[in-house]
């Protein structure tokens, strides 16, 4: 009898270490947190090490009695690398792989990698692209030495391409997807021109990765989207229409989850989709009440709409997993409404609607206006986006008092 083997890829083992500051009282969170992040990315985890320090090691990240402790524990639990949980600098990285003479990852590289595992559209791909190699292209005398084990977490994307082994490619590559990012921001721009000019109301769904967000767009319209309880188990933006009670459609968009110490180059690769956030009639807020890190996970949210300058917009908090039995009663002050919800079980859903009815209806105008014959068709965009009070047919052309939304252009 022919003898069997096993062909499944052996996850990799990784220890996660990391350094808290005496100002900085959440790195257990923050810990927690990437043994997710490591989880989502394929990898095992066989230790978690926080060293206490009045800052990071600036050559090393961690002080020579841990890197030590680090060592041992690599040989004894037969671990293939570690994750640190803050982004390191270029010679951190170098200096920490010589030193352990096992391959280094940091947060932010291990973000990117997840990003690049679910990217499917061709913007979304650009997108991971492009942050991987600026994060890349500064790191590429480390890089030999992170790379050291060859695959695994870390290396999908343009790794696999070997692109990291020469900055002029490197820089000729750069170059490239930012012309093809800036086409595709183009053509969002023209898409987002046309949604305004049809005047449809448009709710932008936020919130901290694995809050629920794709849950609630498919129990409101049926979007089909990917729901995992990973982090970042969508990336790419959805847009899909829902139809109210009263008859008023809306447009639902979606961004990628916000997460602690987001990436700065994720950021900037990504700020053009993130700001459709800033083109919203109204912030549709998630909140996994089931976290216990709720309210830290919310200041994140808030942050980060700060730093993309998303301001003075209207908010609606639903916060989302009531079906869990960890669910908390939660507040949040800086939101206009707040709805309890569970995208999963439909619970609270005709509420947050009603919610979102009386708050397009608060931003609508009244009109008054005879319209001519030759352009009766624009009765029925009344009827579509707006609230249709009063229609007269006089001899000048139709009479039409109405609500519409407050940007509309008739």
């Amino acid at each position: 009898m022919a003898e069997l083997y096993d062909t499944k890829e052996k996850k990799e083992r990784v220890i996660l270490v990391a350094v808290a500051t005496n100002d900085n009282d959440d790195t257990a969170e923050s810990v927690d947190e990437l043994e997710e992040l490591t989880l989502t990315a394929g990898a095992e985890v066989a230790a978690k090490i926080i060293q206490n320090r009045e800052s990071a090691h600036p050559g090393t990240y961690l002080g020579k009695g841990k890197i030590e402790e680090v060592a041992a524990l690599l040989y004894s639990l037969n671990a293939d690398g570690i994750i640190c949980d803050d982004e390191l600098s270029p010679a951190q990285m170098k200096n920490l792989s010589n030193e352990l003479d096992t391959k280094v990852m940091d947060r932010t590289g291990l973000i990117l990698d997840i990003f690049a595992k679910h990217a499917s559209t061709k913007e979304g791909k650009i997108q991971v692209e492009l942050a991987q190699l600026r994060y890349k292209s500064t790191r590429l005398i480390g890089m030999r030495n992170y790379s050291r084990l060859g695959g695994g977490i870390g290396t999908r994307g343009p790794g696999e391409k070997k692109l990291e082994e020469d900055r002029r490619i490197i820089k000729e590559r750069i170059t490239q997807l930012n012309h093809e990012l800036k086409e595709v921001k183009n053509n969002r721009e023209v898409a987002r021109a046309q949604r305004m000019r049809i005047a449809m109301p448009i709710v932008s769904i936020i919130g901290y990765t694995n809050a629920g967000k794709s849950t609630l767009m498919n129990q409101l319209t049926n979007a089909g989207v990917l729901e995992e309880d990973k982090l970042f188990a969508t990336l790419d933006p959805t847009t899909r229409n829902l139809t109210l009670e009263s008859g008023q459609q809306v447009l639902f968009t979606d961004t990628v989850g916000f997460i602690r110490k987001l990436p700065h180059h994720l950021v900037d690769a990504f700020r053009s989709t993130l700001e459709e956030a800033k083109y919203a009639d109204i912030i549709l807020h998630v909140v996994d009440a089931a976290n216990e890190n709720a309210y830290h996970q919310m200041l994140v949210v808030y942050e980060t709409l700060q730093n993309l300058g998303v301001t003075d917009k209207t908010i609606i908090t639903a916060f989302n997993k009531q079906d869990a039995d960890k669910a908390q009663p939660l507040k949040d002050l800086k939101a206009d409404r707040t709805v309890k919800i569970s995208a999963k079980t439909g619970e609270g859903i005709p509420q947050l609607c009603q919610i979102i009815e009386e708050i397009l209806s608060e931003q609508k105008i009244l009109i008054e206006k005879i319209i001519p014959y030759a352009e009766a068709g624009k009765i029925q965009t009344i009827r579509k986006f707006g609230q249709l009070l009063c229609e007269e047919y006089r001899d000048e052309g139709i009479y039409v008092k109405a609500y519409l939304p407050s940007q509309f252009r008739f």
